[in-house]
């Protein structure tokens, strides 16, 4: 079995391993480096893996490092990192967002690196996430990478690093752009007398309910949109509305926002190291 270590063992690296664990993997192939205490014994308690308070021992021996930490810490965990990496060679999974693979090998060394954005629904096996690897990473370590983000959902391969920005844009943060519409279809519905648990319950259903639609039954969006609108009926002049009120144009600059931001913060990442 492959010899897997999560570099923080916070939510998602939670989630990825209970994801491996049920998919087969063995809790003694997996190490968890996780500074907290408190943490470590949940860990060790929950998922049965072991865990180290350093990330040396922890990634010491591993065929596979998951930097599973928030993107301002990379710089700090280098130097744990960088020689125990260099000696085995490993390959390299990083799932914090913005951080460029260039960064990456100027930190960790000229490793096989694969760079992923997940996004939070992967907490519950329903995530989506994109991967870019660079050049070093063979055929055999893109299929351990999809091995262990399949776990948390859907996977796809983009093959121009630059565009991780914009999936970053779409499914890192999208997921925050479903709950706004969600609370504005809730208070709405509320504004117009439904009860809040009755209004919160029937939106939150209709969304799951789009949504296994979309993901279950191979139409697109459009033709789905297509079939629910009656013509002059209450769903298209809701459609309507939001046209005149320049829906499309809204979540174009909203996703550009985040884009760019993304970017940004990458850039200031260069700037203190």
């Amino acid at each position: 079995m492959t010899q897997i270590a999560f570099i923080g063992g916070g939510n998602m690296a939670r989630s990825l391993i209970g994801g491996l664990l049920k998919h087969g993997a063995a809790p003694g192939d997996i190490n968890v480096a996780e500074p907290m205490a408190a943490a470590r014994e949940a860990l060790t308690r929950d998922l049965g893996v072991t865990c180290h308070g350093d990330n040396k021992t922890a990634a010491a021996g591993a065929e596979v490092v998951v930097l599973a930490v928030k993107p301002q810490v990379m710089p700090a965990i280098q130097g744990d990192l960088r020689d125990v990496l260099r000696a085995k060679s490993p390959l390299l999974i990083s799932i914090a967002a913005g951080v460029r693979i260039d960064q990456l090998e100027r930190w960790f060394g000229a490793l096989p690196i694969v760079r992923c954005m997940p996004n939070t629904p992967a907490l519950i096996g329903a995530g989506a996430t994109g991967l870019c690897a660079n050049a070093a990473v063979s055929a055999a370590q893109k299929a351990k990478a999809q091995d262990v983000l399949g776990t948390a959902g859907v996977t796809r391969w983009i093959d121009d690093e630059a565009l991780m920005d914009t999936v970053t844009a779409l499914s890192g943060s999208g997921p925050a752009y479903f709950f706004a519409l969600v609370e504005a279809m809730e208070a709405a519905a509320v504004a117009q007398g439904l009860p809040r648990d009755a209004a919160r319950a029937l939106a939150a259903q209709t969304c799951l309910g789009a949504g296994r639609m979309l993901t279950e039954g191979g139409e697109d969006a459009a033709t789905l949109r297509q079939r629910v609108t009656s013509p002059n009926g209450t769903t298209q002049a809701a459609l309507e509305s939001f046209a005149a009120d320049g829906l499309p144009v809204i979540v174009a600059h909203a996703m550009g926002a985040a884009r760019k931001r993304g970017a940004e913060l990458a850039a200031s990442l260069d700037e203190t190291t």
